[in-house]
């Protein structure tokens, strides 16, 4: 990539694409999806260049099965959309077509290219806007990573490469097309994907790659946070959530994108056997989580949450080694609020899933408490949040190397609860209140000389 002197640096590439052909004697055609298939070919029948494109060719090479099939085609949106009756256009900053076939998606997005109008300020290369259409060639080259950059038309059964996309995948690389400081400055959201690729699919990160990820790391303090999130969350559902949290640690993103654990983990070079401790116990967590994926279960966002603050709170509500102000509140619950709050606030997470998380992790002392009048373990295991909150006590006993034994007698209280008659309209009739509820205020009585007179009480909240 070229640099331009001193306003800032080019995105246009100093290489022209050059196409390489090759025969895909490694997909079978029984492995691609019908539904991406009648896309692509009514594309084509109607004189539009289209193709099966990122992803899923990287993945039909690898021997992978794909979870989606995208589409890229020389059709414009409303072009697009015309020839498809199930079709819509969705997006704003990246507009494309979504061609539904029932409840699956078929995404069909328009060749792109790199924006020509894009002043750069200084060194600021974000994208804001990306909808301007190109060529093929040119959608190959504005794409992050050159394993991403495949196509694959169907009807000639034939990958086009345009850049060197099929080596890399041979070499097990990683790398941007083009410079890679240009690349991840435009959208520093490339720095978690990269994680994200080099740790599921085992690919070392090119160097020159790495260097830029290490470097524009604090950038991405500027990308949307909806965004952010998401691939926060991707990477703990990817079974591969330790390596790829190492990987952040080491690039220094992790500090950008959450503060709250990397505090916690402390300095790498802390000679503090404690600060060891600590992060071992976090690294145990997410080798749990990864352990829980791999056995075929898919962790909701707030069992995510939680294990990845579990053990910020914990350190949190110990009067030993809190660092936030003020003394340690007794409640759990309220603990839970000083440190997700915050994150929840500069994270855009939902309240919805903020104030699951902090249920789930205040719940955890239930699984070891005993029966007594303010505690009916038969009406805990019908309560609404006992299935994500038995999956974080297990992860927990995983991680821990204790109390296994506990999980399994829940478990099995679980089961015994769904065979009982009756049992879902008697959790409804009979739910114990498990933690603190917005307290109703009593109306106020006032005597007959004075008409200010404190309140009387407040109701009982259960715990």
């Amino acid at each position: 990539m070229t640099r331009e002197e001193p306003g800032g640096r080019s995105l246009e590439p100093t290489f022209s694409p050059k196409l390489r052909v090759v025969p895909a004697q490694d997909i079978l055609p029984a492995t691609l999806d019908q539904d991406a298939l009648r896309v692509v070919s009514r594309l084509q029948r109607h004189g539009y260049q289209a193709y099966l494109v990122g992803g899923c060719v990287r993945d039909l090479l690898l021997g992978r099965r794909p979870k989606d099939f995208d589409v890229a085609t020389a059709a414009h949106p409303r072009q697009a959309k015309r020839l498809f009756a199930n079709g819509r256009i969705i997006g704003r900053r990246f507009r494309l077509v979504h061609v539904s076939y029932g409840p699956h998606i078929v995404e069909t997005a328009t060749f792109r290219r790199a924006p020509s109008d894009l002043k750069a300020e200084g060194d600021d290369l974000l994208i804001t806007e990306d909808n301007e259409f190109g060529t093929a060639a040119e959608d190959a080259v504005r794409r992050d990573f050159t394993i991403n950059a495949l196509f694959l038309d169907p009807a000639s059964h034939e990958i086009l490469d345009y850049v060197d996309g099929l080596a890399d995948l041979e070499r097990g690389c990683l790398r941007t097309i083009g410079d890679p400081f240009v690349r991840l400055a435009e959208d520093p959201v490339r720095i978690l994907r990269a994680v994200k690729f080099a740790t599921r699919l085992g690919f070392r990160i090119d160097e020159a790659t790495w260097d830029a990820m290490c470097e524009l790391s604090p950038e991405l303090s500027r990308s949307a946070k909806p965004r952010v999130l998401e691939e926060i969350l991707r990477l703990m559902r990817s079974g591969t959530a330790l390596g790829a949290f190492r990987m952040l640690r080491a690039c220094g993103a992790l500090g950008v994108i959450l503060p709250e654990v990397d505090q916690y983990l402390g300095r790498r070079d802390d000679p503090d056997p404690s600060a060891h401790d600590r992060a071992d116990q976090f690294w145990r967590l997410l080798e749990a989580l990864d352990a829980f994926v791999h056995s075929g279960h898919v962790p909701t966002t707030a069992v995510c949450i939680a294990s990845l603050f579990l053990r910020v709170i914990e350190f949190e509500a110990d009067p030993a080694t809190r660092t936030l102000p003020g003394p340690a509140p007794e409640d759990m619950f309220a603990v839970t609020g000083e440190v997700l709050e915050p994150f929840a606030l500069s994270a855009r997470l939902p309240r919805r899933e903020c104030a699951s998380a902090r249920r789930l992790i205040s719940l955890q002392r239930r699984f070891t408490q005993v029966a007594s009048k303010r505690f009916r373990p038969a009406l805990f295991v019908r309560s609404e949040d006992f299935p994500e909150a038995l999956d974080l006590f297990r992860l927990r006993s995983m991680a821990w190397g204790q109390g296994w034994d506990v999980y399994e007698a829940w478990v099995q209280r679980f089961h015994a609860a769904d065979d009982l008659p009756g049992a879902a309209a008697a959790a409804g009739a009979a739910a114990e209140p498990l933690l603190p509820k917005k307290r109703r205020r009593r109306r106020r009585r006032r005597g007959p000389a004075e008409g200010d007179g404190e309140p009387e009480g407040d109701s009982e909240a259960g715990e």
